[in-house]
């Protein structure tokens, strides 16, 4: 091990994805930064034999910058990860980012700066690009739009400086969000409770997006669940900074659909039609409010229209089951 310890470690978790570890790790090994100023530390969240071969494979043919391959002895998720990757880190400044990102050249030159010239900050949110592929005038799909909402995002862990101090202050992130959401806006609420949480609009990463399967807006509705947490945390900060009011469409469209038939049964058939009519309308008016900003084409309409009809449902189950698991009055 050299004498000299870097300045910046890089904590990178890892899950079943190869091809795009590879392609972080390449544009973390063609950093500016003097090789012996930082370190890579890859978190393997999959527990798997190849990755690590892969990543020892890589370190292996290079002295510095120091590469090296981590497995948690306990638990999964993204929070173990990193947690477990900030603990092993030797430098007094950790950067984090994840493996489906292409770090700039001059990202971690970038980001120790900005610390550097902000003393008093405990950490900076990096500026994250999504790349448009393609025709630069085509309408994004609502996959592709939900993840350029990254570049606005005021702290992601996809690109982040933070001070190892700070870390050690608020024990690191909290392992009960075992998704890879919400768990880096409860970072950035605890960090703010000990100091500044600035931005470093220089230090950039790209964020190509990657290709979903059918429905991936379906499957994304268990993040609720975790909205429940960060409500119960900081009830006040999420009503202020994530979402100032409940869905109340998503529970008018699910108390509707659940009236229908008890209207039908109890002999009221006007009122079991008009119930059902109004919730249709509710569901058309959610996918057309998706469309206004996307894709026309028409296997995306139809996606959009059958995963409207299903999303009310799917978000009212996980918020309730949310509200319920973490005992926080949550809708």
């Amino acid at each position: 091990m050299n004498a000299v310890l870097p300045d910046v470690s890089v904590v990178l978790p890892t899950f079943h994805r190869p091809v795009l570890l590879e392609r972080c790790l390449r544009a973390l090994l063609a950093q500016t930064l003097a090789p012996q100023r930082f370190e890579i530390l890859v978190v393997d969240d999959g527990h798997d034999d190849l990755t690590r071969e892969q990543v020892q494979a890589i370190a292996a043919q290079l002295p510095a910058p120091r590469v090296r391959y981590l497995r948690a002895d306990s638990g999964r998720g993204p929070a173990v990860a990193r947690n477990f990757g900030w603990r092993q880190a030797q430098a007094p400044c950790v950067a984090f980012t994840d493996d489906d990102t292409r770090p700039e050249p001059d990202w971690l030159a970038e980001g120790l700066a900005t610390l550097r010239e902000h003393g008093d900050w405990v950490a900076a949110a990096g500026q994250v690009r999504v790349p448009c592929e393609g025709d630069a005038s085509r309408r994004p799909t609502d996959h592709e739009l939900m993840t350029r909402g990254l570049e606005t995002a005021e702290f992601v862990t996809a690109n982040a400086f933070v001070r190892r101090e700070a870390l050690q202050r608020i024990d690191g992130f909290d392992e009960r969000f075992r998704r890879a959401w919400r768990e880096d806006s409860d970072l950035q609420f605890r960090l703010q409770a000990l100091g500044p949480v600035g931005r470093a609009p220089r230090a950039v990463v790209c964020h190509p997006v990657r290709p979903e399967a059918w429905g991936v807006s379906l499957r994304q509705q268990r993040n609720v669940f975790f909205d429940a947490l960060l409500h119960r945390k900081h009830p006040g900060l999420y009503r202020h900074r994530i979402r100032a009011t409940p869905p109340w469409d998503y529970y008018a469209i699910v108390a509707l659909t659940v009236a229908a038939p008890l209207l039908a049964v109890a002999g009221r058939p006007r009122g079991a039609a008009t119930a059902f009519a109004a919730a249709l309308l509710l569901i058309v008016r959610l996918a057309l409010r998706r469309l206004s900003r996307t894709s026309l084409a028409p296997s995306h309409v139809w996606e959009m229209l059958a995963t409207s009809a299903a999303i009310p449902f799917l978000s009212v189950y996980w918020r309730l089951r949310g509200a319920w698991h973490f005992r926080t009055p949550f809708l």
